[in-house]
């Protein structure tokens, strides 16, 4: 895919975005070739729209959800600023792309972890983390979910579905309690619809964001102090509906709650 090609859709990606709007399919000769094809524009969409880099999605951290996002590895997207919001939020329905609700643990970085030619630990990760907080990523998507839904490398250059994040309190000695196991309950208008555990769906948060930190290190982009890391729903994905308040609680962790008016 050349230059001219990854700027076409880079453009065509940053104007949905800021025209909050979605289109039907992908012209073939835009859709990107390869995972790092797509990666490569979704750096030009950033470029294109000139926003701060707050934050970043992980998704497909499991086989499982894997599998129904089309891919055998996780994904990342970047999260643009102001759309690092802190809980409660309300959103309107009617504006969004496709909008998806996932409970996940979201951790803030202290410390830059810049792109170097080693690995990163779990320890060096974990150690760079200021904050865990209990969260939920409103996802969307660009592309309609209708006949021509476009490859999933359409998809990675939009971002992978990053939009919003919402997050609640910072969970204190996080470090020295046990995260993974912790049940977490997804309510939509008070009915429990979903429970799930890091264990389960992801082994830990730190997992994860291990992995994206040495995936954006090879990739000789590095993450920053203060940005915010969504780490991996743990309770799959919903389709909300307008007049739902979808409420995540982490139990002694905290509740975090977004209403899509």
């Amino acid at each position: 895919m050349n230059v001219t090609l990854q700027t076409e859709l880079a453009q065509l990606l940053a104007n949905l975005r800021r025209e909050g709007r979605q289109q039907s399919g992908l012209d073939p000769r835009l859709t990107p070739p390869s995972k790092a094809a797509a990666y490569r524009v979704a750096q030009r969409v950033e470029e294109e729209l000139g926003l701060e880099v707050a934050g970043w999605k992980i998704a497909a951290i499991s086989s499982k959800m894997q599998k129904a996002l089309r891919t055998d590895t996780p994904i990342y997207g970047r999260v643009f600023a102001p759309m690092v919001k802190p809980s409660p939020q309300c959103v309107v329905y009617a504006d969004l792309c496709s909008p998806i609700p996932e409970i996940e643990y979201q951790a803030r970085l202290g410390d830059n972890l810049p792109p170097r030619s080693t690995p990163y630990t779990v320890d060096e990760v974990t150690e760079a983390v200021e904050s865990l907080h209990p969260g939920l990523e409103l996802a969307e998507c660009r592309f309609i979910h209708d006949e021509n839904f476009p490859p999933l490398s359409a998809i990675l250059a939009d971002g992978a579905g990053a939009s919003t994040i919402i997050y609640g309190p910072a969970i204190e000695n996080w470090r020295n309690l046990d995260i993974a196991v912790r049940e977490v309950k997804l309510f939509c208008n008070g009915n429990l619809l979903r429970r799930g555990t890091a264990a389960a769906a992801l082994e830990h948060p730190m997992v994860p964001l291990t992995w994206l930190v040495n995936e954006l290190s090879r990739s000789g982009i590095g993450m920053k102090a203060g940005q915010m890391i969504s780490t991996g729903t743990l309770t799959g994905m919903v389709a909300p509906k307008p007049n739902q308040i979808y409420l995540a609680d982490f139990g002694p962790f905290g509740e975090v709650s977004a209403t899509y008016e």
